[in-house]
């Protein structure tokens, strides 16, 4: 796969589209109908459409892109969007760079940007038997042009309560250097890795499946703790016995192990 260090000078307008999509996954048990709608309740309104829309604004902030247009709704029973058109802030782009390392930490809206868009779409859930409830968030952060959606990772993932995180990277297209020579990639990448911060590495277990050839990149990760009372809404471990404590502990990493591997199983791992 050819590296670029150095900046390519191009003729007229950068036409690669460099696509993030992200899935998080928050997982927890809620004993009883009670519960687990106080949980649904929770997510719904921690993650409505106002607070998606500002974390999507950072976001639009951090990848150097100005917000052209928002649209946002919150669904009834539960759930939310967010769409942000975007395009790219010349003087904002100036200062980014492709150095394969982590962005920055953060200290369901649509915007419109030219030819670019971030978007947030979440859904709580959970089902009347075994107690499990999860909510997942689905973030797809779209650029072309200069602009990089990778200087988000760490922002969104520290920004949800993330238990799983699912992450496909992709450039597509071409673009044209000044001589006519096509560009298929125009920064230097060997794994989503290398972008998350230490802190994230060190929480997370990660699988890659990278096919370079296609400027295809798939990182997913999963806790690599599991603290119980983390997982337990409405009630504590103490609040069981521990026979009781330990089934509920293997349906959550069941749980977690199924979403992780994309399957269903009759035990946890």
């Amino acid at each position: 796969m050819a590296r670029h260090n150095k900046r390519i000078k191009l003729h007229g307008f950068n036409n690669l589209t460099k696509s993030l999509s992200f899935n998080i996954y928050d997982i927890c048990y809620a004993s009883g109908e009670r519960h687990r709608d106080e949980y649904i309740a929770y997510i719904d309104e921690a993650y409505n459409a106002a607070r998606l829309t500002q974390i999507l604004t950072d976001v639009a902030q951090l990848i150097g892109a100005n917000i052209l247009d928002i649209s946002r709704q919150d669904y009834d029973p539960q759930g939310a969007s967010v769409t942000m058109l975007i395009s790219e802030e010349p003087v904002a782009t100036e200062r980014i760079g492709y150095t394969e390392g982590p962005g920055p930490l953060p200290e369901t809206v649509l915007a419109h940007l030219d030819k670019s868009h971030i978007t947030v779409h979440t859904y709580p859930e959970s089902h009347p038997e075994g107690g499990i409830a999860t909510f997942r968030a689905d973030i797809d952060v779209s650029t072309c042009g200069r602009i990089s959606p990778l200087r988000a990772l760490n922002y969104l993932i520290h920004s949800f309560e993330s238990d799983i995180v699912i992450m496909d990277y992709r450039v597509r297209g071409f673009t044209r250097d000044i001589r006519g020579k096509k560009h298929f990639i125009d920064h230097k990448i060997n794994s989503i890795q290398d972008f998350l911060s230490r802190d994230t590495k060190d929480k997370y277990q990660m699988v890659d499946v990278n096919v370079y050839q296609e400027y295809l990149f798939h990182t997913k990760m999963v806790l690599k703790d599991f603290d119980l009372d983390n997982y337990m809404f409405g009630l504590g471990k103490e609040d069981y016995s521990a026979r009781e404590a330990g089934r509920i502990a293997k349906l959550l990493k069941r749980e977690m192990m199924e979403i992780f591997y994309g399957k269903n199983m009759s035990r946890a791992p």
